[in-house]
């Protein structure tokens, strides 16, 4: 099954060349590389988020699969959504599916549905390839979406994608896909993007989710974040780096009602 590319046009240009220029803007050609275990990016429009998600594709070391999690905004499928086989396109590539990874995680951890419904339309991941795409047209996906998840249930799933990450011989990132507050004002989402920010930092997926959910910060990927997070530390992650924050104001000049982004690696 082929997916073709739901918010081309919308996000980011649906023209090749037009893509390829709107992401090499955002590319920094001087960062260190470093091999990472996990990260966090951000999914919007790339006008607004391309400046902190490119930071982050620049500062890794490319895997051969990215296990991608990301939110379900548009409450299609199951609530724990693996899209296990077939290829997914965008202008500027071509991104097969690891059946390998993702039958595993399938097999072994009931609460993953094989569903491809829930990633037709949905965005989040979608807005990752264009930076994976340039820097390799080589890289497999797994991707994941989630609806809703008790803490317990991110745990399952987390330790569930490391432990088919390891029975491999190649290498694998796991990359969640967030945005942080949302049209709040430019303050209190600095303020508040912290508190959830600084509980990734200090490698606490508990704290994550407990922080999201009680203080009603609306990050719209604390599920898949919490979910990484688990899955990380469960691969041996030991610290984090946050590589680049912003929000839309920097683009909008709108600093009532922004939209926080933030990229995060962890070694």
């Amino acid at each position: 099954m082929k997916r073709g590319p739901a918010v081309a046009g919308q996000f980011y240009y649906g023209d090749a060349v037009r893509l390829s220029d709107q992401v090499r803007q955002y590319i920094d050609k001087n960062a260190k590389k470093e091999r990472v275990i996990g990260l966090v990016s951000p999914h919007a429009g790339l006008m607004y988020s391309g400046p902190v998600a490119g930071a982050v594709y620049s500062a890794i070391d490319f895997p051969e699969t990215f296990v991608l999690l990301g939110p379900n905004h548009t409450g299609l499928g199951a609530r724990i959504s693996l899209m296990e086989s077939g290829e997914w396109e965008i202008p500027t590539g071509m991104f097969q599916i690891d059946e390998t990874i993702a039958c595993k995680i399938a097999m072994s951890v009931p609460l993953v549905s094989r569903d491809a419904r829930a990633h037709m339309f949905e965005h989040s991941l979608e807005v990752q390839l264009p930076f994976i795409s340039h820097f390799t047209k080589k890289a497999k996906i797994v991707p994941i979406v989630m609806l809703s998840a008790s803490v317990d249930e991110c745990r399952t799933v987390g330790e569930g994608i490391a432990e088919a990450i390891k029975s491999v011989n190649y290498s694998v990132v796991v990359a969640a896909s967030s945005d942080m507050s949302h049209y709040v004002p430019e303050n209190v989402a600095k303020q508040q993007d912290r508190k959830a920010i600084d509980m990734i930092l200090s490698l606490n997926p508990e704290g994550l989710y407990e922080t999201v959910t009680r203080q009603r910060i609306s990050m719209c990927g604390y599920l898949p974040a919490t979910t990484m997070l688990f899955a990380a530390k469960a691969l041996g992650s030991r610290s984090a780096r946050l590589v680049k924050y912003a929000t839309s104001a920097d683009v909008s000049g709108d600093y009532e009602n922004v939209v926080g982004y933030a990229g995060i690696v962890l070694r």
